[in-house]
């Protein structure tokens, strides 16, 4: 059966902006033919297995997990035996993913991982040696992934070629970077050297369905890989939903962008079982149907509303 996935193209293709007058936040943003498919499909089928991260060729699982919040070594072992295998081990190497990378290894199991390390260093020949020390620490010789963190502008010649340096060294496969500034991602896509972007999106912050994907190649894609799908965890809270209606759930974040077919991952980044489980749960209950889509960007419009009337 064909995966039908909830489209997330109408925003970037003129539909409603966030930064559009408050009025408008609250209207469907769901085709009516597309809805109409969902509604009439017999049976949602579940997100895929594994998924094909985009010009790296990579194989992972549609979720993706951080270890700097805290989560726990065994919570990320269950998540590992679910197919979840793209980790992300940022600034803070927290114990818990340290731990359960070391014990992966020693099981024989470092291929199945696709561990990423980043590195927001400007400084060429520190960025080098802190990814020594990195990889001496869990124990491997090179990660799967270097990602650049927070270039909001293109990176410097000197950290361009000091990359390049590195990968022939072996100490890494794959460059992924990341942004806040999302026309800077339709620049990086056109260089074969970045073959994963790190993108901000979320139900409060969808401009990268207007701003990056319509105007990405077709063919040849970097990977895609969205992150603060929770929006730091405020899109759960529950004062952050209108009056009379339940707040949203963590699963129906995470649902929410791997419903959306321009993306290959989506990253949650846990604290604790509990919060690992939630994440999980995404992965079983499966795209969204299109009135679910429609209510998770009503309450992600009126998070971002509340915040603009803040400010």
């Amino acid at each position: 059966m064909a995966k039908v996935r909830v489209a997330a193209k109408v925003l970037g293709q003129g539909g409603v902006r966030h930064e559009d007058s408050l009025a408008e936040i609250g209207k469907s943003v769901v085709e009516d033919g597309f809805a109409a498919q969902l509604r009439h499909h017999p049976a949602m089928p579940a997100f895929p297995n594994r998924v094909t991260l985009g010009r790296t060729g990579l194989s992972v699982g549609p979720l993706a997990v951080a270890g700097g919040y805290g989560v726990d070594d065994k919570s990320l072992l269950r998540a590992f035996e679910r197919g979840v295998n793209y980790w992300y081990h940022g600034s803070f190497l927290r114990k818990g993913m340290t731990s359960a990378i070391r014990q992966l290894v020693a099981a024989g199991k470092r291929d199945e991982l696709v561990i990423v390390l980043q590195s927001y260093m400007r400084w060429p020949w520190y960025m080098e040696r802190t990814l020594a020390k990195e990889l001496r620490l869990l124990g491997i010789d090179h990660c799967d992934v270097l990602l650049l963190g927070w270039y909001n502008v293109l990176p410097p010649k000197k950290i361009v070629e000091r990359v390049e340096r590195m990968r022939e060294k072996g100490m890494f496969r794959h460059v992924a970077i990341s942004s806040h500034n999302r026309p800077n991602f339709v620049e990086l896509a056109k260089d074969p050297r970045y073959g994963i972007l790190h993108i901000r999106y979320n139900a409060a912050h969808t401009g990268a369905e207007r701003d990056v994907f319509p105007k990405l190649p077709a063919d040849n894609r970097p990977g895609t890989v969205a992150y603060t799908a929770t929006r730091w965890g405020s899109l759960l809270k529950a004062g952050n939903a209108p009056k009379g209606e339940a707040p949203m759930r963590g699963r129906d974040a995470y649902r929410f962008v791997l419903s959306n077919p321009d993306f290959n991952l989506c990253m949650t980044g846990p604290k604790n079982a509990a919060e690992m489980d939630e994440a999980l749960a995404a992965l079983d209950e499966g795209p969204l149907s299109a009135e679910e889509n429609t209510r998770i960007r009503r309450l992600g419009s009126y998070v971002y509303g509340k915040a603009l009337r803040k400010g």
